[in-house]
């Protein structure tokens, strides 16, 4: 088509308008290939989405309005997701929460009957868990660990990936769980997200340390 020919096309301010947002859209995708993180990459796409309608509802083009029409909502509905998941952790980290609730969106639920032995020591550890209904007890310590809990994370971020105590169950348990996967997944779409969690699991590192210390210091001699 020639700049006249072009030209000849655009009769009216809509048309303009159209066309300002279908360059404006097209701006934004290329700018999204250039992003390494899904936060901004999902709002450049929800900002191509909205130019691209426009431009369908305007010109008009059925096909891109169709098209872009499904993809915004999928595309806002997974940024906001996110924006969510990054503010929960940061609250965490900042309130010093190692409950680990959170990332309940994130987990599978499974119900256990007591006496049900969750993992065991020595096994590869290829989740980690929330306790949300229940009683459970690290066998070899003898800690009871009770609702509202996280737990074998320590076990999931080793080198060796191997549970260092065996978890049973002491009544009827609703365990939450993720996997690697699902917890990489949620890195590669915000890594401050995965930065977090170290800091959550550095604070319980910490925490099991310092009651470490309170119970050699309860048994010392006098």
């Amino acid at each position: 088509m020639s700049a006249s020919e072009f030209l000849a096309t655009v009769k009216t301010p809509a048309d303009v308008f159209s066309l300002f947002a279908a360059g404006i859209a097209i701006g934004l995708i290329l700018t999204s290939s250039f992003v390494k993180t899904m936060i901004p990459l999902r709002w450049l796409a929800v900002g191509g989405n909205v130019g691209f309608i426009i431009y369908g509802a305007l010109h008009p083009s059925p096909v891109m309005l169709v098209l872009h029409g499904a993809l915004l909502p999928i595309n806002l509905w997974r940024a906001l997701e996110m924006v969510h998941l990054t503010r929960r952790v940061s609250a965490a980290a900042e309130a010093g929460d190692l409950s680990g609730v959170w990332l309940k969106p994130y987990m599978r639920s499974r119900h256990y009957k007591a006496g049900d032995v969750l993992f065991r020591k020595g096994d590869l550890a290829g989740h980690f868990y929330f306790l949300a209904e229940g009683r459970m007890e690290l066998v070899e310590i003898g800690e009871s660990l009770e609702a509202g809990r996280m737990f074998g994370e320590i076990a999931f971020f080793a080198p060796d990936k191997r549970r260092s105590l065996t978890a049973r169950c002491t009544q009827d348990c609703t365990v939450l769980s993720i996997d690697e996967s699902t917890f990489k997944q949620l890195y590669y779409q915000n890594p401050a997200f995965g930065f977090q969690i170290v800091e959550l699991v550095a604070g319980r590192l910490m925490a099991d340390r310092q009651r470490l210390q309170k119970m050699l210091g309860a048994r010392a001699p006098a």
